[in-house]
């Protein structure tokens, strides 16, 4: 760990989003460039087959839990898992223009007024366990699909989710393995990624919990961050559209070459740290190969697997040419009988509160020996016109 080198900041390193400078601690993932993402040192190509409770114990205590530790933890978050009908009726008199992110971070923030505890530890614990039951009622409330069931102290962390959420004419045990797959493959992505370094440096106040995720959730709404698994879905469909259900690889790689030269994006491809396909995505295309191979959609992302690199690969500027996680997430939604995509940044949103507000508790309670890490305050130097 390189953790004595000095870096003299140059003017050609202004104004670049900080990529790359270092600034504290990740204790709960890393991103390898070839290997993907890892979760307290586990590779998550060892961990999506885990059930949800057994993967946030993992995050939250960093160590793996034994089957007795696991089923007192899950029993601990359905007891946390209701939200009180105070808070339920305050989101359902907020209007639904607008994106459903929108009535995601003020539902966060509601949840706080109401049920929040100004404890770090508490408020985490009470945030995940909450999440599923308040994100579900966001969906049915901003899509008019009825009102939100209780939690089912029977159900798993995901199943309950999949059964709250009231889309019609899905197969719920269909979808409730999919929102398992999308939930854990979404907890964490190291310190450093917009919406967690948001929620991070809005703590850094003192900011409670329910107000720094809305912030952090606030971020990842962007267009640049979470709603890319919305767009990419989009560039799937448009690309079928364009040349059919029937469509060869070669019909594929031409349109990517077409909209390349006309300096149109292809959605899906490049990793700011990744330089090899994404792990995530791998185990989102091995499980659509496997159980929706006859899907036009799923058929078109595949063809864009091997057709989009290839073409990519081309380019010398180019770092990455692989598939992101994104490439395929949307797609695999989709088939499964969930083809809504203004909901997936909330989906997203559901899965990554959980990595920020653990990582918000170790930056407030056990960092820098349990005094917490300062408020962030980079340095900006003035430039006069």
């Amino acid at each position: 760990m390189q953790e004595d080198v000095l870096f003299q900041i140059t003017k050609d390193q202004l104004e670049t989003g900080m990529r790359g400078f270092p600034v504290g601690y990740c204790t709960t993932s890393f991103v390898d460039p070839i290997k993907g993402l890892f979760y307290r040192g586990k590779a998550i190509s060892e961990l999506y087959s885990w059930e949800p409770e057994r993967v946030i114990y993992l995050l939250y205590y960093g160590k793996e839990g034994s089957s007795q530790d696991i089923t007192h933890f899950s029993d601990e978050l359905k007891k946390r898992a209701h939200c009180s009908r105070a808070v339920i009726k305050h989101i359902e008199s907020l209007p639904r223009q607008g994106h459903p992110m929108k009535l995601f971070t003020s539902a966060l923030l509601i949840l706080g007024m109401l049920e929040g505890q100004d404890d770090y530890k508490e408020d985490s614990l009470n945030l995940i366990a909450k999440l599923p039951h308040l994100v579900a009622t966001v969906i049915n409330y901003h899509a008019g699909w009825g009102e939100t069931p209780a939690p089912n102290g029977e159900m798993g962390y995901m199943e309950n989710f999949a059964s709250m959420v009231q889309a019609p004419d899905v197969k719920e045990d269909e979808l409730a393995e999919v929102f398992r797959l999308f939930n854990i493959l979404h907890y964490d992505h190291g310190g450093g990624n917009l919406s967690t370094f948001v929620g991070k440096a809005i703590a850094s106040s003192l900011e409670g919990m329910y107000g720094s995720i809305c912030g952090a959730m606030c971020a990842l709404a962007g267009p640049r961050h979470g709603k890319a698994n919305q767009d990419c879905l989009t560039f799937v469909h448009s690309v079928m559209d364009e040349v059919g259900e029937s469509a060869t690889e070669e019909a594929v790689e031409a349109l990517v070459r077409k909209r390349l030269d006309s300096k149109e994006l292809v959605y899906g491809f490049g990793h700011a740290v990744l330089r090899a396909e994404d792990v995530r995505a791998t185990i989102f295309y091995d499980y659509a190969s496997k159980n929706f191979p006859e899907h036009p959609l799923v058929k078109i992302a595949l063809m864009l697997r091997t057709e989009g690199p290839k073409v990519l690969k081309e380019n010398p500027k180019i770092s990455n040419p692989y598939p992101n996680v994104d490439a395929m997430s949307g797609t695999l939604l989709s088939a499964a009988g969930f083809p809504f995509p203004e909901y997936y940044t909330v989906l997203f949103g559901l899965s990554r509160s959980v990595g920020i507000a653990i990582q918000t508790v170790y930056e407030r309670c056990q960092a820098r020996d349990g005094k917490g890490t300062p408020i962030v305050r980079p340095r900006y130097i003035y430039k006069g016109s």
